[in-house]
């Protein structure tokens, strides 16, 4: 979707008075239209008393509808309570509620809130109808006019100013286009929104582009594999060959993003498009992006105030938008793909092994499933999750970290703190029981001669193996549900060892290390400058070599 502005004059003072008549009366209706689709009317019963109520035709209060209906749905898109929203702008009306604020420059916000509020005038496209009907551009002699629909088949026409200041100005291209389309009989739709700002009036063109082009720049020669990311706020980027193998990579920091108001955020999203597409023009690959669709963005005491607060500052399905429209425009193939485990996989298979970021491993990924590659299990993770001796650690040190968990919870009071507690040992109480779930013996069915026969596959086989391998090494070996240092997971990964791998991480902590060391007789320096020598351990008086029932240096890691 294209929006273009331009400005909108008349030859006489009257039909400018009809004009904010018209906009007072459609606003009016807007509003009331708003309200009304809270409490649960229809738009079919609205359209009937509407048109009578406010003395405009039946096509205003049906864009009247439809604009109340979109600005709900988008309220409930991005997690907001529709019946909070203030007409003519939060914040203008927290300015005006100010009683410092006083004078002309009172008096000039007010005017702002109230042209915002009641100077609005909205005409969807109708490809039937010439393009628009109530508000429709029309030709005459060596000028542009937009004809508006007054009601009673009485018309009143603005000139249309705009100037061109640059070569390739998409105003040219959509006056060509309409141009053409009165040539050929052949209409295509735009809307048409007129405000009043500053005593000036301003349409507002909104319409998809016509050309539909093949794209030049395919994946025939690779993809970069695209990842936005919240926490570090940025953008990864994976360049992959056509044989699905890395050929370099990028980060896009977004930090310019935040602290800033919606015009600003909407120009510097266009600016990221324009150079994310440059990079795949320049580099002759086509672009992979993640097909999502509703991203949460967290509420008041998820444990994540920081992130959260990027999340409501983030336009990640905007700005995915702005790079399909410019790659469009370039010619240059999107590629969507199912987001599903992308991360996951990313994080346990790729970032050990090339020692990536997790960001850009899922960047990686993206790329590989727009290429067409299947994401198969590392046969070392296969061995991992039928190997008793280690599901039995697992399963041990998620029982401990529940047990830590449940402590802490029983000590937190405060409920906003409490929530992040029992969302993590609601999870714990997931992955044990997916842990557990491993044990089950084959099942079998019964068939009609009565024969009892194994069926393929075991219990679990209901979750996804990249579930399974994720529960069974991120808490047990990495400490946390997802890390960023996975370099833990490569000898895994590489030779199956996970031997080693848990002696190491089960003293991360700095209760293991002293206890390690005092089972070792390791002397700290300090006990040598002056302090009781006497607190010195014997040599050789190691305590871990009289519990040899222990496989691990530590008990508790046992």
């Amino acid at each position: 979707m294209i929006t273009l502005h331009c400005k909108l004059t008349f030859e006489n003072e009257k039909d400018k008075q009809t004009l904010i008549e018209l906009m007072r009366k459609f606003s009016s209706c807007f509003k009331y239209s708003y309200n009304r689709l809270l409490e649960g009317h229809s738009r079919k019963d609205l359209k009937k008393d509407l048109q009578k109520m406010f003395n405009i035709n039946s096509r205003y209060v049906d864009d009247a509808i439809f604009k109340a209906k979109w600005l709900i749905n988008s309220c409930i898109e991005r997690e907001q309570n529709p019946k909070k929203v203030i007409f003519g702008g939060k914040r203008l009306f927290q300015l005006l509620k100010n009683k410092h604020i006083n004078g002309k420059y009172r008096e000039k916000l007010k005017q702002k809130w109230q042209d915002r509020r009641k100077h609005c005038l909205y005409s969807r496209g109708d490809k039937s109808k010439k393009g628009n009907l109530n508000t429709r551009i029309e030709f005459e002699k060596d000028k542009i006019i937009l004809r508006i629909n007054t009601g009673e088949r009485n018309w009143i026409k603005a000139n249309i100013k705009r100037a061109v200041n640059r070569q390739n100005d998409k105003w040219t291209n959509f006056i060509a286009d309409l141009i053409q389309a009165n040539q050929t009989n052949q209409y295509f739709p735009y809307s048409v929104e007129i405000r009043k700002i500053n005593n000036d009036f301003y349409a507002f063109i909104s319409y998809e582009e016509i050309k539909t082009e093949e794209p030049i720049i395919t994946k025939d020669n690779g993809v970069i594999g695209i990842d936005i990311n919240a926490n570090p706020f940025h953008i990864a980027m994976a360049f992959v060959k056509k044989d699905g193998n890395l050929e370099s990579i990028e980060k896009l920091y977004l930090h310019n993003l935040l602290n800033k108001t919606k015009n600003q955020r909407e120009y510097i999203s266009w600016q990221i498009a324009h150079q994310i597409t440059d990079i795949a023009k320049e580099r002759n690959k086509a672009i992979a992006i993640e097909n999502l669709k509703d991203i949460p963005k967290g509420s008041k005491g998820d444990g994540s105030k920081k992130l959260r607060k990027i999340k409501q500052q983030w336009i990640y399905k905007g700005l995915l938008d702005k790079i399909k429209i410019l790659a469009k425009r370039k010619r240059i193939q999107v590629i969507q793909v199912n987001p599903a485990y992308t991360s996951i996989v990313g994080s346990l298979k790729y970032a050990p092994q090339y020692n990536l970021d997790k960001d850009i491993a899922g960047a990686f990924v993206i790329g590989r499933k727009a290429l067409g590659f299947k994401e198969k299990l590392p046969k070392n993770y296969e061995k991992l999750i039928t190997d008793r001796e280690y599901l039995n650690f697992a399963q041990d040190r998620l029982q401990e970290e529940k047990q830590k968990t449940q402590k802490k919870l029983k000590t937190e009071n405060n409920q906003y703190k409490r929530k992040p507690i029992e969302k993590k040992l609601k999870e714990l109480n997931k992955n044990l029981k997916i842990i557990q779930s491993l044990y089950s013996e084959p099942q079998t069915q019964e068939a009609v001669n009565q024969r009892k026969e194994q069926m393929r596959g075991l219990y679990w086989t209901s979750y996804k193996l990249w579930q399974v391998v994720k529960v069974a090494l991120t808490i047990p070996i990495l400490g946390k549900s997802i890390s960023r240092d996975l370099s833990p997971l490569k000898p895994i990964l590489v030779e199956g060892d996970w031997d080693r791998v848990v002696n190491k991480s089960c003293f991360k902590t700095k209760e293991a290390i002293e206890d390690l060391k005092h089972d070792l007789g390791i002397v700290p320096t300090s006990w040598g400058r002056g302090y009781d020598a006497s607190k010195i351990p014997p040599a050789g008086d190691s305590l871990h070599l009289n519990k040899a029932e222990y496989k691990y240096p530590s008990p508790e890691c046992s």
